[in-house]
């Protein structure tokens, strides 16, 4: 969002920054100030462009610290007039105290959707739909905290506004046992949701064959020559063989069945995982449980993958820069895998 009013307080919070962590005087001086005003003993910290939320820890820090940053800067202005420039005015604090309370409550969700440890990307949906309530306009929000707002809406209906996207996101919040179709009013959403699911659900019945099920036939002599007693069960199981087998149900009646069995079944807590959920229950819905791990397997943000850069960065480094590309490939790996006890 281009706003000058935020550009000159954004500006302010890096000159401050900027100002505490160069000279070791200033820390001491605001570690005293901190004491002195019952602070927390915390250090400032400073916007990073390649990490997400940077920019509102540096707010929350400055607002916090506020008394003890002002007095310390004020003490310096005899000695350097330059300083000055560097205390924040009342109208850059307005401002600040409004991004704080505006994108604070966005934050949370936005970095459970950057994890990887979980699924993710179901939960978009439902996400954007919690941040059309929160960032609704109300009558006593300022003008900054209405166009911050409605800047917000608008890039969030721009991002994620192209067909395929909305398909993709349907797709996998459907198979997320947590939500289903529970956030998709229209009826003819619903309708071409439950028909692309079927016919994915059809293609991987003609790829994987061994999903329809089949009788088996009874071995009436066990391994190992032995002869097995015979039972009334078995003799009469044996003589209904002999009759004429019954029609095989058709692929689209089991399709059918299996996907209206999985929407009528009780939804799952939204604190579980849905793919435990699915590994207990993929037997009961083969073709769904195959589709999930196809869809839910997707990040819902790139995180992930910038992690994976950062990690390879570190490992990379200029001594370091005769790596072989299979040597870094089984270093990051284990990097991002391997758990110290």
């Amino acid at each position: 969002m281009k706003d000058p009013r935020i550009a000159h307080a954004m500006g302010v919070c890096k000159k401050v920054v900027s100002c505490f962590s160069h000279t070791w005087k200033r820390k001491r001086e605001l570690a005293q100030a901190q004491k002195d005003l019952q602070l927390p003993d915390h250090k400032l910290k400073t916007e990073c462009q390649t990490r997400w939320g940077s920019r509102l820890a540096m707010v929350k820090r400055i607002l916090e610290q506020q008394e003890a940053i002002t007095r310390v800067l004020c003490r310096n202005t005899d000695r350097n007039r330059n300083i000055s420039t560097h205390i924040l005015s009342w109208q850059d604090i307005m401002v600040l105290e409004v991004i704080d309370k505006t994108l604070t409550p966005l934050a949370e969700f936005t970095d459970a959707l950057s994890g990887e440890q979980y699924v993710s990307v179901s939960s978009v949906k439902p996400v954007l739909d919690l941040f059309e309530k929160w960032l609704k306009v109300e009558d006593d929000d300022s003008a900054l905290a209405c166009d911050i707002k409605t800047s917000i809406l608008q890039y969030l209906q721009e991002k994620y506004h192209d067909p395929k996207t909305q398909e993709l996101l349907d797709i996998a919040t459907s198979l997320d046992p947590r939500y289903k179709l529970d956030y998709v009013i229209d009826e003819d959403t619903k309708a071409t949701i439950k028909a692309r699911l079927k016919n994915e659900m059809m293609n991987v019945s003609m790829e994987r064959p061994t999903l329809t099920t089949a009788s088996s036939s009874v071995t009436m002599c066990p391994p190992g020559g032995r002869k097995r007693k015979v039972t009334l069960g078995s003799l009469l199981k044996a003589a209904k063989g002999t009759e004429e087998a019954p029609a095989a149900v058709p692929e689209e009646q089991l399709v059918e069945t299996e996907l209206a069995g999985y929407l009528l079944h009780k939804p799952l807590d939204v604190e579980n995982d849905p793919l435990e959920w699915w590994n207990t229950h993929k037997g009961q819905y083969p073709r769904l449980s195959m589709l999930a791990r196809k869809y839910l397997c997707i990040t819902a943000t790139s995180s992930p993958s910038e992690r994976v850069f950062s990690t390879g960065e570190n490992i990379v480094t200029c001594h370091r820069s005769s790596l072989k590309p299979q040597n870094v490939d089984m270093l990051v790996f284990l990097a991002k895998n391997l758990k110290v006890q």
